[in-house]
């Protein structure tokens, strides 16, 4: 009797904890990316769906503020996951009350994984994003013209890859890095991101096209780079390369080196800075 007390008290703790989560999360839809098809292969199309196999549906989640509320802007999220996984909570879905209290659009993207075989399968999902997203604008309450975009660790080489890579229409009106491989560099990249993306057995030229701090031009969108001098996964060298190159095209960028909280920290409490770099984010949007 004991046992199954202490069960049914841990069930009502979980259903409580539930009903407090769904009340206080912002409401949300989805959106396949590609209905028609997918317009290339990792290699896994056929298998099944399966988060534990790091196979994932592309598709956004979209969080729209209250329209009285809102003001038009919109970010894409592109979470981290060193193009293995994805970290979709802490750096995806978890940041849509931080957006939509400021009248934000957040839409989190799941991308498929480029396995080493197909560097342009998360390049294109994250572009066909960024077309919905514009396509949906009026409908959506969202300025075509203030669709910026965002990423984390790996997802923050897709979000650059996005800003200096795209044509014109696809390219987000700014930017914001967290802790983002920027370089394919051997010196300062992640090893395992720069695998994933690019294979092994990368040629120079390849990893030179994928260093994005050497792909800036005038149409690079403005930036804000955020790490933790202590990260030992992704050198805060990649921000500062990406930062120096964003200066010398004169483009506006912001450069936040925070003195700890190590890699992976995303929206979660467990980051020291927290408040300090939601500051920071939240004066940075508000200059624009």
């Amino acid at each position: 009797m004991k046992r199954n007390g202490y069960f049914i008290t841990v069930l009502l703790f979980f259903l409580i904890g539930m009903k407090g989560f769904s009340q206080s999360a912002p409401p949300f839809f989805d959106v396949d990316l590609w209905e028609n098809g997918l317009p290339n292969t990792n290699g896994a199309d056929q298998l099944p769906y399966d988060i534990a196999s790091h196979n994932f549906k592309p598709f956004i989640r979209v969080f729209l503020p209250e329209k009285e509320n809102a003001i038009g802007r919109a970010v894409v999220a592109c979470p981290g996951g060193g193009y293995h996984g994805l970290a979709y909570d802490y750096e995806g879905t978890d940041w849509a009350s931080y957006f939509n209290e400021q009248g934000i659009a957040l839409i989190v993207l799941s991308y498929r994984m480029p396995k080493g075989i197909n560097k342009d399968v998360p390049i294109s999902d994250a572009e066909q994003a960024m077309r919905i997203v514009r396509q949906q604008a009026s409908e959506w309450n969202i300025n075509p013209h203030n669709v910026g975009i965002m990423g984390s660790s790996a997802g923050g080489h897709l979000a650059s890859t996005i800003a200096t890579h795209a044509a014109p229409e696809l390219r987000p009106d700014f930017q914001i890095l967290f802790y983002p491989v920027i370089t394919m560099d051997k010196s300062y990249t992640d090893q395992g991101t720069h695998d994933n993306l690019l294979g092994k057995e990368a040629s120079r030229e390849m990893e030179i096209l994928y260093s994005n701090e050497k792909q800036i031009d005038s149409t690079t969108p403005r930036a804000f780079i955020a790490f933790s001098d202590d990260d030992r996964v992704v050198s805060p060298m990649n921000g500062i390369l990406y930062y120096s190159s964003l200066k010398k095209m004169n483009i506006p960028a912001s450069l936040y080196i925070y003195p700890s909280g190590g890699h992976g920290w995303g929206i979660g409490d467990g980051f020291v800075h927290k408040k300090e770099m939601l500051a920071d984010l939240t004066g940075w949007l508000r200059s624009f």
